[in-house]
């Protein structure tokens, strides 16, 4: 079983979606996208946020890849901003070996 930044490490999306979400990721709010994202309320720690917004982005991938009428090209990019975002504050927080 992968840790949670292993399955990020095999994340295979197109490189201008990634390069979009890395330069966004620069600017990222954990309490305005996580709120975005995830609603209102307490947010969880930066590894369950992780994975709740890797299944959001997935189902988002699977409309962007069957051209589904309802994908937005700005939710992606915005979900991905938030995965980095997250990601690099999980990895912060992890102790240095």
């Amino acid at each position: 079983m992968k840790d949670i930044l292993g399955i990020l490490n095999d994340l295979r999306r197109p490189r201008l979606l990634l390069r979009a979400a890395r330069l966004g990721a620069d600017e990222y709010s954990r309490n305005q996208h996580l709120k975005r994202h995830l609603g209102y309320g307490a947010f969880p720690r930066s590894g369950p946020a992780l994975m709740r917004l890797l299944e959001l982005e997935s189902d988002i991938n699977d409309k962007r890849r069957t051209s589904d009428a309802s994908y937005s090209l700005v939710k992606h990019v915005d979900v991905l901003i938030a995965v980095l975002g997250e990601a690099r504050l999980l990895r912060a927080s992890r102790p240095v070996s």
